[in-house]
């Protein structure tokens, strides 16, 4: 491996502190995932996030959700595939259209949450996903899972997949992450998150069930949800210098 891509989903919380951090984060990422009114995101904020994003050089992605506030978007939905495929189109485009009026356009999509978990489990969800995508723009990068089935349907269709990884986060055996819900999905520690960089630079991750998961990864996300992010952050970009690493976002 010698370069990564960092990324990080932003412009969700519409407070003092959400967009302080968002500011600090922005300065620590090359990509990012802009919410864009479906979990989150007004169009105030999308601007001004990829306003931000603009000053940094960081690379401007859509992150479309279930329409489901109340949960943040990670609360499974039963919708059929037409409908998820409309509610993608809809969110990309409503943050393109913001955005474009400042000359900024959107260079990928990565489905937020429930969305994007089951995206990587269930071929219906994952076409769907790659259809909407497909259908905006093909040229446009779509962030998945590495190795799961939403990054093998936009392979199939011709897609440029950015294949991503967590540092911040639990697996299961079978390369799929540990639910939100369930308890140790997250990893808050320093040390913890540093363990399993140092993994994921190898070409694996331990589960939560023990055996090693093969992991081959573009791009590294770096949650901004958490109270340690920022120096979390910044340990990850130490540790990927450490270690001779280019820093970087992918190119389509």
């Amino acid at each position: 491996m010698t370069s990564l891509d960092l990324n990080s989903d932003l412009g969700e919380r519409d407070t003092a502190e959400g967009r302080a951090i968002d500011a600090e984060m922005m300065g620590l990422i090359t990509s990012v995932n802009i919410a864009c009114g479906g979990h989150a995101g007004t169009p105030a904020l999308m601007r001004r996030t990829a306003r931000l994003a603009a000053e940094h050089g960081v690379a401007i992605g859509a992150h479309p959700g279930f329409p489901d506030r109340a949960h943040f978007g990670r609360t499974e939905q039963t919708a059929s595939a037409q409908e998820i495929t409309a509610l993608v189109v809809e969110q990309v485009a409503a943050l393109a259209d913001i955005i474009g009026k400042d000359g900024l356009v959107v260079r990928h999509v990565k489905p937020h949450g429930a969305l994007y978990n089951m995206a990587g489990q269930d071929r219906d969800v994952a076409e769907a996903v790659v259809e909407a995508v497909h259908a905006i723009n093909p040229s446009l990068l779509l962030y998945a899972l590495a190795g799961s089935v939403l990054a093998q349907a936009a392979q199939a269709a011709g897609l440029g997949v950015v294949h991503e990884a967590f540092a911040d986060r639990a697996y299961h055996a079978d390369g799929t992450l540990v639910l939100r819900s369930e308890q140790g999905a997250v990893l808050h520690g320093d040390a913890d998150v540093r363990r399993q960089l140092r993994r994921l630079l190898t070409g694996s991750v331990a589960s939560v069930e023990g055996p090693a998961v093969p992991v081959q990864a573009h791009s590294l996300c770096v949650h901004a949800d958490t109270p340690e992010a920022v120096s979390l952050a910044r340990m990850i970009r130490h540790e990927l210098a450490s270690a001779g690493i280019r820093i970087a976002a992918p190119q389509p």
